[in-house]
């Protein structure tokens, strides 16, 4: 029979089971706590994952960054260092005129020496492109008519001439020169000469010249141009060419002598004192002596249609050229982008000759067997008077071969270093004379 449970039992069952369930709550809660734990852990090394992944790539763009800004500056750098060096580039001159250049290439462009007559009354005034030659020579033809070899190189106009017929003696001016020589025939004497000489020739040609029409040219109506010239040489396989030049002085140099002129002028005017005096006064500027010119005269002939006179121009530093009777000898300087075109219509007004550089240089001249060409002695030396910067130099010229430049010297035996610009030398025969004011 089972016995009743009392109060007693019952306190004791109750226990047991209550400290059972809290047994059993305790171990539910300390696995869940474990799980927690667990999941917390997994969720931290997940976000840790993530988080070392958002580094990396904040690194990788902030490398990126870097190496953009380092590279632009890099280039920054460069295009500085670049403008740096065009903006403090030395100056390129040209070896033939003294003048700048844009590229040191263009020295050894093909030079060009073409034959141009001076006539008064015969249409060869005005020519066209004279006032673009680097160096002139004059020199009588015949009857006392002066003509031209004008040497060319790089020369930006669209006509040149008219063209005319060559003499022994110009063409060992040009020879030095390295030019192609253009003419339209020549005497006995210069067409033997090119044969043995064997220079570079075009003589004339309707490929590579142009008649003019209209306007009383006359005769002297056959022009041509640097296109059609570099065209020439291209077909003979001709592309460059070494002159031998006349030393030149830089702009600066030629800018910093009429400064001082001008300084030392001011200087002497103000203390009283001639212009060319030394003057010894503490602080004052040390003024070289020279002799000033500013008209020339140069006759030639008898014939004074072909005498001429420069008038020295302070502003441009060159020395404007007129006939005797005192008109501007004018040139056409056609546009470089014409085409052929007629020099009288098409090229706007004629301008004045304007030499930087003028040389008086007294050769040996007489007449030839036929009582109408001339002969000059080219090859030797003789007296000369260079005019350049408003000042007479008193020189010599000497020649020694056909191939050698002229060498001018002055008075103590130095070789002239010429002012930039046209230089335009004068043959002065014997029976003739250079004058100076």
């Amino acid at each position: 029979m089972t016995k009743p449970k009392t109060s007693q039992n019952l306190q004791k069952q109750e226990s047991g089971q209550t400290q059972e369930s809290k047994q059993k709550l305790n171990q539910k809660s300390q696995k869940a706590a474990k799980k927690s734990k667990r999941q917390h852990k997994k969720l931290t090394k997940k976000q840790k994952i993530i988080l070392a992944i958002v580094i990396a790539i904040f690194l990788l763009a902030g490398i990126g960054v870097g190496i953009w800004i380092f590279l632009n500056r890099s280039e920054d750098a460069e295009t500085l260092d670049e403008k740096e060096e065009i903006e403090y580039a030395e100056p390129i001159y040209s070896a033939l005129t003294g003048l700048e250049i844009a590229d040191e290439k263009l020295n050894s462009s093909p030079t060009y020496c073409v034959q141009i007559p001076n006539g008064s009354t015969d249409g060869a005034r005005p020519q066209a492109g004279l006032g673009a030659a680097a160096v002139v020579f004059e020199a009588i033809a015949e009857s006392g008519i002066t003509r031209f070899a004008a040497i060319f190189q790089n020369a930006e106009v669209s006509a040149i001439g008219p063209v005319r017929s060559l003499r022994p003696y110009y063409l060992d001016w040009d020879t030095p020169f390295d030019c192609t020589v253009v003419h339209a025939g020549g005497s006995d004497e210069a067409m033997q000469a090119l044969r043995v000489g064997g220079q570079r020739d075009l003589n004339e040609s309707y490929t590579y010249m142009w008649r003019e029409s209209g306007g009383g040219r006359n005769w002297n109506n056959l022009f041509t141009s640097p296109t059609l010239l570099n065209e020439y040489n291209g077909s003979k396989g001709w592309t460059s060419s070494q002159p031998k030049v006349f030393p030149r002085q830089t702009p600066s140099e030629t800018t910093e002598l009429l400064e001082r002129r001008r300084k030392c002028a001011e200087q002497n005017s103000a203390e009283g004192v001639d212009d060319n005096d030394d003057n010894g006064s503490e602080g004052a500027l040390t003024c070289e002596a020279y002799t000033p010119a500013t008209t020339i005269k140069i006759n030639f002939s008898a014939n004074t249609s072909h005498n001429v006179i420069y008038n020295y121009d302070a502003a441009s530093n060159t020395y404007l050229r007129s006939h005797q009777d005192g008109k501007p000898h004018l040139s056409y300087e056609c546009p470089a982008d014409l085409s052929k075109p007629n020099t009288q219509t098409a090229c706007g007004e004629p301008k004045q000759l304007a030499p930087s550089v003028v040389i008086a240089m007294e050769v040996h001249q007489s007449t030839m067997a036929d009582n109408y060409h001339q002969s000059i002695r080219t090859v030797g030396s003789g007296k000369a008077k260079i005019f350049q910067n408003g000042e007479l130099i008193e020189g010599t010229w000497t020649k020694d071969s056909q191939d050698a430049r002229i060498i001018f010297k002055d008075s103590n035996g130095t070789e002239i270093k010429f002012s930039p610009g046209q230089l335009w030398i004068s043959a002065v025969p014997g029976y003739g004379k250079s004058l100076s004011e």
